[in-house]
Formats: structure tokens, sequence, C-alpha cells
């Protein structure tokens, strides 16, 4: 039974991690990305298709993808 559970365990840890879209197929992660915006700055983008497919085939991927900041657009360069 617990080697059952460590199994599972170990599964929806491995399919949370690779399921993150952002992060598997948007490039690296830009300065831009990471960082927060100030006070009256406007907020960071969020690439849409990204989330959906993140919310569509196995949830937890958004919550990997918004820790990475992966799921957030770059900023343009000027």
């Amino acid at each position: 039974m617990k080697k059952t559970v460590l199994k599972f365990t170990a599964i929806v840890l491995i399919a949370a991690s690779l399921s993150s879209c952002a992060t598997l197929f948007c490039g690296p992660v830009g300065e831009c990305q990471r960082t927060t915006p100030a006070a009256g700055q406007p907020a960071r983008q969020v690439r849409v298709g990204a989330l959906i497919l993140d919310i569509v085939l196995f949830w937890p991927g958004a919550v990997v993808d918004f820790a990475t900041s992966a799921i957030y657009r770059p900023c343009d360069k000027k």
C-alpha cells in the first residue's frame, strides 16, 4: 500500500512538472518576466494560450508556470 502511494505521488509530481506548457514551450524566462512591477507600472501580461492549456491538461501545471514566471509575456525591448 505504501509503495502504491509513493508511486502515485511520483507520477503526479512528474506530470505536474512536465505539463506546464509555458515552462516547456515558451523559451527562457527573461529578467523582465521575473520582476514584479512597481506601484503605478502596468501589470505583466499573461500568456493566455499557455494558461488555458495548463488548466485543461493538468491544473497544477499553471502553478508551476506562475512559480517560474514563464506564464508572463516577455517585455517589449526598446
